[in-house]
């Protein structure tokens, strides 16, 4: 097999929506062209492996100082064929407690936004930007986004739903790249209008509205967010 050739077969594979690449010394056959002293190996994390695959990937993370005062990682729950994806900050104290996304009092706000939309949760994909407790529920500070993105991302391009629904500032600042100082950043002139969440050839609608914690202190604004889910729901209906 010429170098070439194996271009090629690699092509072929990717087009086949095989994205994980494992890399292995073993079985390298012979006249198969080196690439290097490992032989790449394409793997179907869809068919074979699947969100199961960036769970395990995670295990005990130490990658940010959140590990430190953790009780439990938080890596989300729900279908992973949901159409559509909730995405928060970061965990409370209950669900560091519980190692589950959105089960305190906010939680249940979302819980039951959730059923008016004639959904469940398992229908949906709940997860956070961040997987551990910030200390005191602050903001989850720069270089903890930063070492736990990647593992959202990967839970998303996964997923891939219709609309990721970005739930306050934080998630919102953080899934749209925002430039501006998180500190300067206002939800309230943002929410309301579907944006586009971009992750290299990835491309998703994504719609930012109010943190429930938010609603929890502001009651009034749930009819906000209820109208920026009716336009969530109505875009996944013409999809």
């Amino acid at each position: 097999m010429t170098e070439q050739d194996l271009r090629l077969l690699l092509g072929f594979y990717k087009s086949l929506d095989f994205h994980e690449l494992i890399v292995s010394n073993q079985g390298q056959n012979e006249g198969m062209p080196s690439m290097g002293e490992d032989e790449f190996i394409f793997h179907n994390t869809e068919s074979i492996e699947g969100i199961s695959y960036i769970k395990n990937s995670i295990g005990d993370c130490k990658l940010c100082k959140l590990h430190s005062t953790r009780k439990n990682i938080v890596f989300g729950e729900g279908s992973d064929r949901a159409e559509i994806m909730f995405i928060g900050e970061g965990p409370g104290a209950d669900e560091d407690i519980q190692g589950r996304p959105f089960v305190g009092k906010a939680g249940q706000l979302l819980t039951n936004l959730i059923i008016k939309l004639g959904l469940t949760r398992e229908a949906v994909y709940i997860a956070n930007i961040v997987k551990c407790r910030p200390p005191e529920n602050r903001d989850p500070e720069p270089d903890e986004i930063s070492a736990c993105i990647g593992f959202l991302k990967e839970q998303i391009r996964f997923i891939n739903p219709k609309v990721i629904v970005a739930l306050g500032k934080v998630a919102t600042h953080s899934l749209l790249n925002i430039a501006e100082p998180l500190a300067k950043y206002s939800i309230m002139r943002e929410r309301g209008r579907l944006k586009e969440y971009v992750d290299k050839d990835l491309k998703i609608p994504l719609m930012p509205t109010y943190h429930p914690s938010y609603l929890l202190r502001n009651r009034q604004a749930k009819w906000d967010v209820w109208e920026d889910m009716q336009i969530v729901m109505r875009k996944i209906k013409n999809e």
